[in-house]
């Protein structure tokens, strides 16, 4: 593939989009600021927690500082307990996007979330089926007295596309392609078209070794615990947010729901965190290897070290 410089304008009449992808604490953030700084570019977070208010430490939210630098979009949006669906975010992204564009500045893709970053760079036409809490209630029920092998298996049964692409253990997704399917009569997978968007996509997926990662990692941990992650669930809790929410059962946040029950050391919590955080970095790789266009950036590729060393 044609190395494309970040400074340089590619013959290609459609705008630019360039997507910063990467697995937790390789470093994303400090470096699409600087491109961004360098393009005349402007970020969209492609992030499912940081989309969420008052929940800034545990989803390592860019600082009002780092803000004030570069425009950031889709960050802070919603509350803990609002409905926020994919089809949602896909929409507001594209919308972003274009807004960028039309302001002559270059749009940057920022995040972590394999699927907000595909639904949106591989153009997905999600189905635009409303949640009905009544029947998600409902499959939800069974999976919980039956087993979610068991509504997997049924799910199989007239999509077997989905249900193959679904891991019986994410259960959201399960009840939703069901839901979908009760709804319309149709395989969600059979609405699951792809139309890219109308740009020119170069996806820069930054990575380290594995074990480097693991420490970046677990050193982030530790600064989150230093910088009030404790207080920041107790608040959220004082609140009235439940670890039902999907945003408080994400990672960040619900390792910590033994230590508030009484039922594990604030300790044992932090080395779950760290845990956990460790498999999603292996979860990730197997969602930006997909990205359309995309080029692997290690801390030695030139420009990693060239837009590092002058942005300071």
């Amino acid at each position: 593939m044609a190395h494309v410089s970040v400074n340089q304008t590619p013959p290609n009449p459609l705008p630019p989009l360039l997507a910063i992808v990467g697995p937790t604490a390789v470093g994303k953030t400090a470096l699409a600021i600087a491109l961004a700084r360098r393009i005349g570019g402007e970020i969209v977070s492609a992030d499912s927690r940081q989309i969420y208010r008052k929940m800034d430490i545990g989803t390592a939210k860019p600082t009002p500082e780092e803000r004030a630098v570069v425009p950031h979009h889709l960050i802070d949006i919603r509350d803990p307990d609002e409905e926020f669906s994919l089809a949602t975010y896909q929409e507001l992204a594209l919308e972003a996007l274009a807004a960028i564009t039309a302001r002559g500045r270059v749009p940057l893709l920022v995040g972590g979330t394999g699927q907000y970053l595909a639904a949106v760079l591989e153009g997905w036409q999600i189905p635009r089926v409303a949640p009905q809490p009544e029947l998600r209630a409902t499959l939800e029920r069974e999976a919980a007295e039956s087993g979610v092998e068991r509504l997997h298996a049924r799910l199989a049964a007239v999509d077997p596309i989905a249900a193959a692409r679904i891991p019986a253990t994410n259960v959201r997704r399960v009840v939703r392609a069901m839901e979908v399917y009760l709804l319309t009569g149709q395989p969600i997978s059979a609405q699951q078209r792809r139309e890219p968007p109308p740009y020119q996509i170069r996806a820069i997926w930054l990575t380290r070794p594995r074990d480097e990662l693991y420490v970046r990692a677990d050193a982030r941990v530790e600064a989150m615990i230093a910088a009030g992650l404790v207080d920041e669930v107790a608040g959220l809790l004082a609140a009235g947010y439940g670890w039902n929410l999907p945003a408080l059962s994400s990672l960040g946040y619900i390792q910590f729901r033994p230590y508030f029950e009484g039922k594990a050391s604030l300790a044992a919590c932090i080395e779950r965190l760290k845990f956990d955080t460790h498999a999603f970095i292996r979860r990730q790789a197997a969602w930006f290897r997909r990205l359309p266009n995309v080029e692997i950036w290690t801390p030695d590729h030139p420009e990693w070290r060239e837009t590092v060393q002058t942005s300071s």
